[in-house]
């Protein structure tokens, strides 16, 4: 094995002009390229999916529990449901929970001297955690609430206060259709602007006091419109929301709906994603693959000879195979290294400067986001060095066929 290590070696390092030099060359920048491509395409559709999901859950939670209402949308006003605190303590015993909220929703149309735009307002209380909505805020601050009445406050989008050309600390004139028909005036003051970058959340949501709502609605103290259950984790929505509709006591009038059912849009988008990042990776694998092939096939045929003259001083079939296979492990393993290395380069460089941009309207993000999973860049180069040595077995068996006599007439 000295001998097959220290020819593969020469090989390696021969600076003579040839072919196969300029096919090692092109076969390593290839590896190079492939690895480099595969670690950033998933560390990228990592962060689009945590990145994106963030603002959906952040936005809506992960699981809303409201009303049945099968002949409305679900992203609309609800049915009031009675407070069950009993219930609501039992699902916040599942070690998935994290947190509830109650909420409600209610349409409105925002007036001012010159424009008018329609909202769903969407009512809090003072037991919601605004820190989950920190990275959406633009400007000024969540709305406060009062003990005794309703808050007077209410946060806008960044495009309603656009369409509407209000600022922060602007009073906007809110008309509400009240449960007898009647047109309801009020008038609030607004604390945020906010943007999660989701055009259908930012055309259509203002956030306000729950209070409010229920004052409208004539709806009880202990009447809202749902839940909102934030989960540790996003994985295996499917059996989290059936969890929750197994929880003991729970209505059978009431529905429990993942952000996947609320949005499917965003999710088919994500996971259209999965499946171009899951092609092009198959597509770095099958490139490194053939270039590595091609360019052991082009070295065993050009040193024929040497392979002849080996043999008949008494080299085995597998020494001669060895030195081959050394070679191109060498080529393996500088393409893996130096791709790895390039591909994590890139990938700090865009999380220091964000210089990917992107078309929020189009994407959610305007900067591409970025999630390194170190297990998965292992996994790629250890993974792409375990093939590529498994496919490079075939064309080295190549050398078994030849036959000394004649490789050492070979021209």
């Amino acid at each position: 094995m000295k001998v097959a290590g220290f020819i593969a070696n020469r090989i390696a390092f021969n600076q003579q002009k040839s072919f196969s030099r300029f096919i090692i060359r092109l076969s390593t920048v290839a590896t190079i390229i492939s690895v480099m491509v595969m670690i950033v395409t998933l560390s990228l559709a990592n962060g689009f999916q945590e990145k994106v999901g963030q603002k959906v859950f952040s936005f809506l939670g992960h699981i809303r529990i409201q009303e049945k209402q099968p002949e409305k949308a679900i992203i609309s006003e609800e049915s009031p449901i009675i407070k069950n605190d009993a219930l609501i303590e039992s699902i916040r015993q599942n070690p998935d929970v994290e947190d509830i909220y109650p909420f409600a929703t209610k349409y409105a149309i925002l007036k001012t001297k010159d424009e008018i735009e329609g909202v769903l307002l969407k009512g809090l209380d003072k037991s919601y955690d605004f820190t989950r909505l920190k990275d959406f805020i633009k400007e000024g601050r969540p709305v406060q609430f009062n003990d005794s009445s309703y808050s007077r406050e209410i946060m806008l989008s960044a495009y309603t206060a656009a369409q509407l050309n209000l600022n922060v600390n602007d009073k906007i004139l809110i008309y509400f259709i009240r449960p007898d028909g009647r047109m309801r005036p009020d008038k609030l003051t607004i604390t945020g602007i906010y943007k999660t970058g989701i055009e259908e959340y930012d055309k259509t949501f203002a956030i306000g006091d729950i209070k409010l709502i229920q004052r409208l609605n004539d709806w009880q103290e202990d009447e809202v419109g749902g839940y909102e259950i934030f989960l540790t984790s996003y994985n295996n929505l499917a059996e989290k929301e059936n969890a929750i509709y197994e929880t003991d006591n729970f209505p059978p009038t009431w529905d429990a709906v993942s952000a996947r059912r609320i949005s499917p849009n965003i999710f088919d988008w994500l996971n259209m994603q999965d499946t171009t990042r899951n092609v092009l990776i198959g597509f770095m694998v099958i490139v490194a693959i053939i270039n590595l092939i091609t360019c052991l096939i082009i070295l065993v045929l050009e040193r024929v000879r040497m392979v002849g003259v080996l043999k008949s001083l008494g080299a085995t079939d597998w020494t001669v195979q060895a030195i081959f296979l050394r070679h191109s492990a060498f080529i393996t393993i500088v393409g893996v290294a130096i791709g790895t290395a390039l591909a994590l380069g890139l990938l700090w460089l865009q999380q220091a400067t964000g210089f990917i941009k992107l078309k929020e309207e189009a994407y959610y993000l305007d900067t591409a986001a970025v999630k390194i999973v170190w297990w998965q860049v292992g996994l790629i180069a250890g993974g792409t060095l375990l093939i590529c040595f498994l496919v490079l077995l075939i064309p080295s068996i190549l050398v078994r066929k030849v036959q000394p006599v004649k490789a050492i007439q070979f021209r």
